[in-house]
């Protein structure tokens, strides 16, 4: 029975899979991100960038499946960042950088890029690798002096791509979408069946899988 393993720590991710019926196994990759950006150089596109990264964070994690016997599976592998001005925004780690990239995003749009990447391990073996991008347009608000302080000092934004969420805190913040809600939250499920789907495994066996169809 094919297992799903989730190449990611994002517990916005897990959630995802887990309201959608499927409980992965969960290996966090080692990947460098800075290191692979590096090597795509400053000319790759931004849709390449995202997606290049959730494969390396796919590809990371097969090695120690392989040990411990994982015949079955498949491997997703994801990788957010916000698109705005023409620059990718990743995580931004500290209070400052936040708040200037909320100071610089309140009142607009930007587009919230997730690179998906789904790997299928039989035998040991990696026999298929399918990776694609999605992209939805986020209309944030203008939050006051007051709650973006409030929000900054949570930490919730400095540990997600774009300095916001979606399902959580930042979620006050956020106009519209044009596009896909899961996508936003860190794994668009609409684009992961598709990509399942072209290595050979279907909702249904995963469901199967978990017990919720016979």
């Amino acid at each position: 029975m094919t297992r799903m393993v989730l190449a990611s720590a994002s517990p916005a991710r897990l959630a995802v899979l887990r309201g959608a019926g499927v409980e992965p196994t969960v290996r966090v990759s080692g990947v460098d991100e800075d290191a692979v950006i590096d090597r795509l150089g400053p000319s790759a596109d931004p849709e390449v960038v995202v997606t290049a990264l959730a494969e390396a964070k796919a590809r990371d994690v097969v090695p120690s499946l392989v040990a411990e016997g994982f015949s079955d599976a498949v491997v997703i592998g994801c990788d957010s960042m916000l698109l705005i001005d023409g620059e990718l925004q990743g995580k931004p780690h500290t209070v400052d950088v936040a708040r200037r990239r909320w100071q610089s995003m309140a009142g607009r749009s930007a587009t919230l890029l997730t690179g998906h990447s789904v790997l299928r391990i039989e035998d040991g073996t990696v026999v298929a690798t399918v990776s694609d991008h999605s992209g939805t347009v986020v209309h944030f608000g203008t939050p006051s002096a007051e709650d973006l302080e409030a929000y900054l000092a949570t930490g919730e934004p400095l540990k997600v791509a774009g300095a916001f969420t979606l399902d959580s805190l930042g979620g006050w913040f956020v106009e519209r979408l044009e596009g896909n809600p899961s996508s936003v939250i860190g794994i668009g499920l609409p684009l992961v069946r598709r990509l399942l789907g072209q290595v050979g495994v279907s909702v249904a066996q995963l469901w199967a899988a978990n017990a919720l169809v016979r």
